[in-house]
């Protein structure tokens, strides 16, 4: 196991995989604010937006606190929209996010091309096919997770007497079902991003799990190091939030790429 993580973090040093992480952080940074936007006033015509931002805080409590202070005060901001101009912030909000998905998610074709160590002939067409591909599976991750954090406060809700254990049961349960939409999630990334041979799905679960586990690792850790000992604020004044966010957002990458480097090494 030593051997196999050596292996990996060695393939990671000669394929630059943090610079090109770096720039996968880059794009998802453009896309996630409008996302959150297109999120919140989709939410809003048919509901009350700020019970959106009420379920998306459950997901966000995981985040570094300056990540998920600058995350519910965009979507506090974005529930204050008029509602005549809700419809077209909606479209200018989902074309700004899928702009920048789609780039991101070129970024990670190309950084998973790398990893395989294959060229990359796909014609426009199919390339971008394929970004959109990763895009979606993106957001199918974040639409479960949402739907299962929905259902919490739903039950409390139905069920006001609720025992402590049940809800103890409930809230593990969502977390399971989070680590399995995510690991799924990318788990087709690494089978349709690169151009490569498809391989078996058996064969694409070890770098999925560990990437889904090491995101969670990353992003506690992370959470602990900014609350502690992270000087971001007085390093970077107004901008901390800022930086911690696009921080996460490079950790994030880094671990997608590493799970798929660790599939690699063990095949």
């Amino acid at each position: 196991m030593i051997d196999l993580l050596k292996r990996t973090f060695s393939a990671t040093s000669d394929d630059n995989i943090g610079l090109v992480a770096a720039g996968v952080a880059f794009y998802g940074f453009l896309a996630f604010v409008p996302l959150l936007a297109a999120v919140v006033l989709a939410y809003g015509l048919f509901a009350d937006p700020v019970d959106a931002i009420g379920h998306a805080s459950r997901v966000f409590q995981i985040l570094p606190d300056g990540a998920a202070r600058i995350v519910v005060d965009q979507m506090e901001a974005i529930a204050d929209t008029d509602a005549s101009t809700a419809g077209f912030g909606l479209v200018l909000a989902l074309g700004s996010a899928l702009f920048g998905a789609m780039k991101g998610a070129k970024a990670v074709i190309i950084a998973l091309n790398i990893v395989t160590g294959v060229e990359e002939p796909r014609g426009f067409l199919r390339q971008n096919g394929t970004a959109l591909l990763i895009t979606e599976s993106l957001s199918l991750t974040a639409l479960v997770a949402l739907a299962a954090i929905s259902l919490l406060p739903l039950i409390e809700s139905l069920w006001p007497g609720l025992p402590d254990i049940l809800a103890l049961i409930l809230r593990v349960a969502f977390w399971l079902l989070f680590g399995l939409a995510a690991a799924v999630g990318v788990a087709l990334i690494y089978r349709f991003g690169p151009n490569a041979p498809h391989h078996h799905w058996r064969t694409l679960l070890p770098g999925a799990l560990a990437a889904t586990g090491g995101f969670l690792i990353v992003t506690l850790a992370f959470g602990l190091f900014v609350a502690n000992f992270g000087s971001y604020n007085a390093t970077y004044g107004a901008l901390g939030a800022v930086v911690v966010l696009l921080m996460w957002l490079y950790l994030s990458a880094y671990v997608l790429l590493f799970g798929a480097e660790l599939n690699v090494e063990l095949r």
